[in-house]
């Protein structure tokens, strides 16, 4: 009785209970889904690229959650200047790939899992967070190009997947503290779902790049690898950095990495659980005028 209660309130979810077992991080840059697309991923330009996706790959295949939370943004697919939801969940059972100006990627379309995506609109709704809840989603690139690098080119995604979008394209954009909160209330909703699911929290986007004006192609490796161990080693200090300091430093598209700490949040040891593995550590640039990072963090 006494461990089943500890269990209850401690880093371990009861078991009944759906629970987060890794966190991933990665770059979602549109070039990679078109040289997937283009059959370019063996040209010397993107072959060291891929290859640093390769254990990941394999860990996935050892790792196959039942249901990936994936944390991404729109960019101007779904949602344009005339909605712009801070945080948006997407509770449908599919989603079909948007069409970017080139037509929709060739990738399968998203299966959703309404009911876990609904329970935690509700969770988080109460706990004072105001999601925007979608019923009609197309997925860009910002989604489809994390799947692939994890899954490959499969005929159907092997996962059930929610959509999480966050505003980083137009200001004002969430702060990292914020998105770091948010990441543990995410949590907590998943870990109360009375289904013994596997799921994984996905952070993606970044890491340093600019795409316009007198900075276009600013890429700062020295800060990248800085946030990457910061966001191993000290999150909830990591959560303070302003939006200046990533404009600033990893450029006005930077600030896409607000989204890792989301993911970051949701993991064990930030409400006091044994700190997670770092099952894989890779970080690549150029990748079309960005910094390319990923990590994989088991609980």
């Amino acid at each position: 009785m006494g461990e089943h209660a500890a269990r209850q309130t401690g880093a371990d979810a009861p078991a009944a209970h759906a629970q987060i077992t890794a966190s991933v991080y990665t770059s979602h840059v549109p070039a990679i889904g078109a040289a997937i697309d283009h059959g370019k991923t063996e040209e010397a330009y993107w072959k060291p690229l891929f290859a640093g996706y390769e254990p990941s790959k394999q860990w996935m295949r050892e790792n196959r959650p039942d249901v990936v939370f994936l944390v991404y943004n729109d960019h101007a697919t779904s949602f344009d200047l005339g909605v712009i939801p801070t945080f948006a969940i997407g509770t449908a059972a599919e989603f079909e790939p948007g069409d970017e100006g080139y037509g929709p990627r060739p990738v399968p379309k998203v299966i959703g899992h309404p009911d876990l995506a609904s329970h935690i609109a509700q969770s988080v709704i109460q706990q004072d967070f105001d999601l925007t809840i979608v019923n009609e989603l197309k997925v860009d690139h910002g989604l489809s190009v994390p799947m692939n690098l994890m899954f490959g080119s499969p005929e159907a995604w092997p996962v059930k997947v929610i959509p999480f979008h966050v505003n980083v394209v137009q200001y004002p954009v969430p702060s990292g503290a914020r998105c770091f909160a948010l990441g543990q209330a995410i949590r907590r909703a998943i870990e109360s779902y009375d289904e013994p699911l596997k799921v994984q929290i996905w952070g993606t986007g970044g890491m340093s790049h600019q795409l316009q004006g007198p900075r276009a192609g600013l890429i700062n490796k020295e800060w990248d690898n800085k946030f990457l161990d910061r966001l191993i080693a000290e999150p909830a200090e990591l959560a303070k950095v302003p939006h200046i300091e990533y404009v600033r430093e990893a450029g006005s598209e930077g600030i896409e990495l607000v989204m890792w700490l989301i993911a970051r949040g949701a993991m064990a040891d930030v409400a006091g659980g044994p700190a997670p593995k770092l099952k894989h550590r890779f970080f690549h640039v150029p990748a079309s005028n960005t910094a390319v990072g990923h990590l994989i963090l088991e609980n």
